[in-house]
């Protein structure tokens, strides 16, 4: 078994400052989850992941599980598409207790890799023009 180095594997988000200042960046949400990605300008430092589940989303023992399975689905694929100096945190919705892990995975992939957009400009946004 070979075992391989990673350039950037996932640092953590712990305190509640960290987590404050990750609100000013971008929001992207999806099914599962929302990602609030911030930009650091740090291009030399590994990307910093966290997690929330509030309470409005079940009981302890469910908010557990959720964070245990966002927590897996970032070490086991999502931290290779993260960024160098970019902070993520992941605000987890009810419907991914029930998700395949799989395409609970592919879904974190795809929100994480996404294309980035000024704070206040999302996609379906127009410049006032109609197609």
């Amino acid at each position: 078994m070979s075992t391989q180095k990673y350039d950037h594997i996932a640092g953590r988000l712990k305190s509640r400052p960290e987590f404050l200042r990750v609100r000013e960046g971008e929001r992207r949400r999806g099914r599962y989850f929302i990602v609030e990605v911030l930009d650091r300008e740090a291009t030399e430092e590994a990307p910093r992941a966290g997690f929330t589940v509030t309470k409005k989303q079940g009981n302890a023992v469910e908010r557990n599980r959720m964070r245990r399975r966002l927590k897996e689905a970032v070490r086991h694929a999502a931290q290779f598409a993260m960024l160098p100096g970019h902070d993520y945190v992941i605000v987890a919705h009810r419907d991914m207790l029930n998700a395949p892990f799989e395409e609970l995975t592919n879904a974190l992939v795809t929100r994480i890799a996404s294309r980035h957009y000024p704070k206040g400009r999302t996609p379906g946004k127009s410049d006032g023009k109609k197609p």
